[in-house]
């Protein structure tokens, strides 16, 4: 593999509707645990309820991909107050450990036999995204930019999300300078200070939640329209770990840069799949197994020195507050 094509690569990684609702996802994360100091390990599980809600609604329930959309959100909402009314004011570490725990046991229960008849079982559920494409004004084509190019099905979900995301981002901005934003960063500072006012911690925490989760679980519709399957082995909790991953690299806390952290964090990937499958040439005994286990072993060691030596991430600069 030549540099042109690996650079190719790595450009339509980095854009890629996979990288936006990994993106988006981190955007979720950056509000629960950057700002309010929830450390959430499930936030699989927000994406799984959105996109679970989206088929079920539309090939069970017979709704509009509109409705579905709002059923995704709706199982979102139950699973934030499952979730956090009884654990949101344990320490953050039982709180991630219980996160975990609940995300595991609902992907279990999903692809049980016994919910087959409602979620599809280990098989999922497939072709529910004809009503988003439908919405598409983009003549039929092929559509090409430097590197990148897309059929009008993909150029128009690529834009929908990122303009999501871009939305996301924004919305968080602006929730975070408000009034509201300052005490649930008040929270994740120090919770006594706050009680001490007589703000309600646990109910800012669950809003904060509740926020998050809503943003993950537009993730989890954005991943499957562009997988058109809703599989439970989707949303196992390495999923979680990616867009910590991007949140990482880019700076907890921070608004913009944990959407710089995710594209490099997929241009790392897309860069190593390319070095080392042209490695395999050279190295018969590199084959597409060894590639898959090698490229995470090699990110891992990356951002284990990230965070010994960056802990903060890659754009931020010594000393300076999170929340800019």
């Amino acid at each position: 593999m030549d540099l042109l094509n690996l650079l190719s690569l790595t450009l339509r990684a980095a854009v890629s509707p996979e990288a936006a609702v990994l993106a988006l996802a981190a955007v979720g994360l950056n509000l629960h645990y950057g700002h309010t100091g929830l450390l959430n390990f499930g936030q699989a599980g927000f994406m799984m309820m959105g996109a679970y809600g989206l088929a079920i609604g539309v090939l069970l329930l017979g709704l509009s991909f509109a409705g579905g959309v709002v059923l995704g959100l709706m199982f979102a909402v139950l699973l934030a107050l499952l979730l956090g009314v009884p654990t949101v004011r344990l320490r953050a570490d039982y709180f991630a450990i219980v996160s975990l725990a609940v995300t595991e046991s609902l992907r279990l229960l999903f692809r049980s036999s016994w919910m087959q008849p409602i979620t599809g079982g280990v098989q999922g559920l497939q072709r529910f995204g004809d009503g988003f494409f439908a919405w598409n004004p983009i003549p039929a084509g092929t559509y090409e930019l430097g590197p990148l190019h897309w059929n009008e099905a993909q150029l128009f979900l690529c834009i929908i999300a990122w303009s999501l995301v871009v939305a996301a981002t924004l919305f968080v901005r602006i929730l975070i300078a408000s009034p509201w934003g300052r005490v649930i960063r008040a929270i994740r500072d120090n919770e006594l200070g706050p009680t001490s006012l007589g703000k309600p911690v646990l109910l800012y925490k669950m809003q904060s939640l509740v926020i998050g989760g809503l943003i993950g679980a537009v993730a989890g519709v954005l991943l499957a329209v562009n997988q058109q399957d809703v599989n439970p082995e989707t949303y196992m909790p390495t999923l979680t770990f990616f867009a910590y991953s991007g949140l990482v690299l880019g700076g907890v806390g921070r608004t913009w840069a944990p959407l710089i952290g995710v594209a490099i964090f997929w241009m790392v990937i897309a860069a190593t799949d390319g070095i080392l499958a042209a490695a395999g040439g050279f190295f018969p005994w590199i084959g597409a197994q060894q590639i898959g286990a090698a490229r995470f072993i090699l990110f891992g060691i990356g951002l284990m020195l990230l965070v010994i030596y960056r802990p903060d991430g890659l754009f931020v600069k010594k000393g300076l507050q999170r929340g800019a």
